[in-house]
């Protein structure tokens, strides 16, 4: 059940209405939008603001810049929006101040407006209220609709919320109603796939999941630091040092309690000596490691069990590749979890970030009951860690007053 207001809940007509989207795309040598993805997803949101005739500006941050990075403006995006909506879209060139406000004010209902990539300004990731307070200014309504930004306490975020009636869009609504299933509803048996290298992304999804999963699967550069704490030589494997007690306590309650989770690692891996295009591989069990040689992607065995278990499944949660998928010496453990959740007959949830990007890479995108736009957002939501961008808006049970 979502808890929070939406625009559904509040009268836009005529109204100024600042909308907090993630535009953070990838942008190709010559400046042009490589993937649209999140782009569209906030298309519901913005047909339903011009068609109830309010005066959409929005808002985005592209990148990490320090400061002003005439590389990193939002143009791209805004001529890539106004292809998806038959109509101009106008890109400012500046985020707040007199001239945006002058622009703002001549707006016709349904008009749209994109404002320049706020992370130009340093008080954006502090959160300053007083530069929060100048970008309410600009409106009489602030929508969330970036679930991929919803997890920092920025201005745009969370800070502006202070100062506007606060509620949710489309895709915001969307990501939370299908997350919160997996807490709450999933169909059973519910199994979960965790990749990737950064095991201090995943431990808190892991904890949590311990009691609400009935399986899970480990790969990716993040399952070494899970064998070597179950004993096994891994070489010269990713291992975070300062997890292992940590991997070790959790390996201890899946194998001692009487937990419902199951565990599966890696049975055998994919070696190499090192991470190249067309360097040696091998594949071995993981009790027969080579002492001078890396695991880089799980292997044969490792992935027709975890695919011949998965179609047991009625729901899967999935985020993080299972090895180096860029290179093609690495990509066959991530193809065949793309290809095992495209086919299943399980409802399918992608965690965003990399899995996205290898779902697409593999042509499977399009094949998954639902893709989050926010990788790290939705994994900091399944650990049970409050949203500032999702917090700051309006209870269901609040009632909506716009000035």
């Amino acid at each position: 059940m979502f808890t929070k207001r939406t625009i559904r809940d509040i009268d836009v007509r005529n109204k100024r209405v600042l909308v907090r989207v993630d535009y953070n795309v990838p942008l190709t040598p010559d400046n042009q939008v490589a993937d649209d993805t999140r782009i569209m997803a906030t298309l519901p949101t913005i047909r339903y603001l011009i068609e109830k005739e309010a005066k959409i500006i929005l808002v985005t941050h592209l990148g990490r810049p320090k400061g002003y990075d005439p590389r990193l403006r939002v143009d791209p995006t805004a001529e890539t929006l106004s292809r998806f909506l038959n109509k101009p879209v106008r890109k400012l060139d500046r985020t707040i101040g007199e001239e945006v406000r002058r622009f703002i004010d001549i707006m016709n209902p349904g008009d749209v407006v994109l404002l320049e990539n706020i992370r130009f300004h340093e008080a954006e990731k502090r959160n300053d209220p007083t530069f929060a307070r100048e970008l309410a200014s600009l409106a009489d309504i602030y929508v969330n609709d970036a679930f991929g930004a919803a997890h920092r306490e920025h201005a745009s975020v969370a800070g502006v919320a202070r100062f506007l009636p606060a509620v949710a869009g489309f895709l915001l609504e969307r990501e939370i109603v299908h997350l919160q299933k997996l807490l709450e509803a999933p169909d059973r048996p519910f199994y979960t796939v965790l990749g990737g290298n950064k095991i201090s992304d995943k431990l808190g999804v892991i904890k949590r999941f311990l009691d609400r999963v009935d399986c899970l699967f480990l790969g990716g550069g993040m399952c070494f630091t899970f064998l070597k704490a179950a004993g096994y030589n891994v070489g010269r494997s990713l291992v975070w040092d300062d997890y292992l007690d940590e991997a070790r306590a959790i390996l201890d309650e899946v194998t001692n309690s009487h937990s419902r989770c199951k565990l599966q690692l890696p049975e055998d891996v994919v070696m190499a000596p090192e991470i190249a295009p067309g360097v040696e591989t091998r594949v071995g069990r993981i009790e027969d490691f080579y002492d001078d040689w890396m695991g880089l992607d799980i292997g044969p065995q490792t992935r027709a069990t975890y695919a011949k278990m998965l179609n047991e499944a009625k729901t899967i949660f999935w985020n993080g590749p299972m090895g180096v998928y860029e290179l093609p010496e690495f990509a066959a453990g991530t193809r065949e979890i793309c290809r095992t959740l495209a086919y299943a007959k399980a409802a399918t949830i992608v965690g965003g970030g990399d899995s996205d990007a290898a779902l697409r890479s593999f042509g499977y995108s399009g094949l998954m009951t639902f893709v989050s736009t926010g990788g790290g957002a939705s994994l900091k939501f399944l650990e049970g860690t409050p949203l500032p961008g999702v917090e700051a808006l309006l209870d269901v049970d609040v009632p909506v007053e716009v000035a």
